[in-house]
């Protein structure tokens, strides 16, 4: 059985505007990351590694809206639109009147934007097609298609007045029901922490009030049921209409975390955590080791103070999961070693049993043998809390150990990605290929060239066109200066963004010798 889904990153781009020169109109930015598309799965560990600089640390910080996206989407299937209500979708419901008449407009310019792409044959013609074609999709992800998430093929009705009223209705009961059911984690949460584990421990605790709070969500679960069959009525209502099925096709429960405020926001921290690549710098020097790992547990008030009955014995607890002494409590950073305050950062993370953590770089600062450690660490803490991992690194061999799938990034974009087995006993883009060949080895054969990749990593302020690898490929082809290669699937669970997938050995060959004509020339 297939893992369910836990992010789905669609097209995602994060640029870093720079200070503008003196009398300069013109605004620059890093191209930090690129069109990124890519799924993580519940329980997975998904490696993502490159040289530095390729963008890999800027994709995690925007996966947990640390850092604000520029574009594309990222869903969070962790908790769904049904169970959270986030505010945005009344803001999305209110506009559909208004907004979604443009939509077939708007689908209209993308499609033939992309027919003249296909269909052009001059190379910087087809880039420029493409680019028109990118912000013509930019478009329709910013401003429509939250609308077709959350109504799916409701937007086929004539009357969309009644479509939003209906919507309306049905989100107002969903909030409520949302905000009685927040009331509930929370209890439920304070409780785990606190040591109340069993159903029958949460019900005869009569402090904690869930019964009257379930009972009341009973009542908040009728209504949202009569609600949701006027919604389905409408709906079925629809469905002979031209284009119902492919509308409903966009409907998605996933919550879109660039839409979410700061309160929403906030409360998913406890299920969004990172452990920070340096050791060093990303723990208080003038906080003790017990403050450090209970500031979330006591931002997110799952006790309400430090001297409230159980929370050192919590602190400890975590602690010692992570292989931290108890009595260190009460010690600060600067009189423990490396390996152990990338335990003290594992352990402020784990504090407040999270579903996923970004770990940017988390053993790179470290001795091998120490690294080890931290590894098998993190397995077992996996193993123990149905953890889901996105482990950021350029070790390679540690990516191949610990990682379930890998994406190679290069220059802000992503070239490759595929199982761990697949990555290194199949690489395809020459990149990934030149990566691997840098790994240490004793076992090259006599006379085997190694995949060299040429020229330093050029700048993220003005990447190339076309394909940003061109630059240092050996293998670069005309099309490769101006159009950006398409990020496809090449055999199953296999993506590479690539040219060269589409020629023979002997147009590869051609490639290569014209190549270093060019280059002798240049000489």
């Amino acid at each position: 059985m297939e893992n369910k889904t836990l992010f789905k990153v669609v097209n995602l781009q994060k640029y870093f505007p720079l200070k503008k020169k003196l009398f300069s109109k013109k605004q620059d930015f890093v191209h930090a990351n690129e069109t990124i598309t890519l799924n993580i799965k519940e329980g997975e560990t998904f490696g993502l590694v490159g040289e530095s600089g390729s963008g890999k640390s800027t994709f995690g910080r925007t996966l947990l809206q640390l850092y604000t996206q520029t574009g594309g989407s990222i869903l969070y299937y962790g908790t769904t639109l049904n169970e959270m209500a986030p505010r945005y979708m009344k803001k999305i419901i209110n506009s559909i009147p208004k907004k979604f008449p443009e939509y077939d407009k708007k689908v209209e310019e993308f499609y033939k934007a992309k027919e003249n792409f296909e269909k052009e044959e001059d190379e910087v013609k087809k880039s420029e097609h493409q680019v028109e074609m990118i912000e013509k999709r930019k478009d329709l992800e910013e401003n429509y298609i939250n609308m077709l998430r959350i109504a799916g093929g409701l937007l086929t009705s004539d009357n969309l007045e009644e479509v939003k009223n209906a919507l309306l209705s049905y989100y107002d009961v969903l909030k409520e029901k949302a905000d009685v059911n927040l009331k509930i984690k929370k209890i439920k949460e304070e409780a785990f922490v606190k040591g109340i584990k069993s159903p029958e421990e949460l019900k005869n605790n009569d402090d904690l009030n869930l019964k009257s709070l379930e009972k009341e969500l009973e009542i908040k679960e009728k209504s949202v049921k009569v609600e949701r069959n006027k919604i389905e009525e409408l709906r079925n209502s629809l469905r002979m209409k031209d284009n119902f099925e492919n509308y409903e096709s966009f409907k998605d429960d996933g919550i879109d975390l660039s839409e979410l405020n700061n309160s929403e926001i906030r409360e998913l921290r406890k299920d969004l955590q990172i452990i920070f690549q340096d050791p060093y710098g990303s723990l208080d020097t003038r906080m003790t080791v017990g403050n450090i790992i209970g500031e979330g547990v006591l931002g997110h008030k799952l006790f309400s103070s430090r001297k409230e009955e159980g929370y050192n014995e919590y602190i400890q607890a975590v602690m010692k999961e992570c292989g931290l002494d108890p009595y260190f409590i009460h010690r600060y950073p600067h009189q423990f070693s490396g390996g152990q305050r990338q335990r003290i950062g594992i352990a402020r993370a784990l504090a407040l049993r999270p579903k996923f953590i970004v770990c940017d770089e988390a053993v790179s600062a470290l001795d091998v043998s120490i690294q080890s450690q931290v590894i098998n660490l993190l397995q077992d803490m996996k193993e123990q809390f149905n953890l889901t991992y996105l482990f950021i690194t350029h070790d390679l061999s540690v990516v191949k150990y610990i990682s379930d799938r890998i994406g190679v990034m290069y220059l802000g974009v992503l070239v490759e990605l595929s199982s761990s087995d697949k990555i290194f006993k199949n690489p395809i883009h020459p990149y990934t290929k030149a990566l691997l060949e840098a790994i240490p080895r004793t076992d090259v054969p006599h006379g085997q060239t190694l995949q060299v990749i040429e020229g330093d990593i050029p700048s993220a302020v003005n990447p190339p066109k076309g394909c940003r690898f061109h630059t240092r490929c050996k293998y670069c082809m005309e099309i490769c200066k101006n159009v950006i290669p398409e990020f496809k699937e090449i055999e199953k669970d296999h993506f590479v963004a690539c040219f060269l997938t589409d020629v023979s050995e002997e147009e590869k060959e051609k490639a290569y010798r014209d190549n270093l004509k060019l280059k002798e020339k240049e000489n």
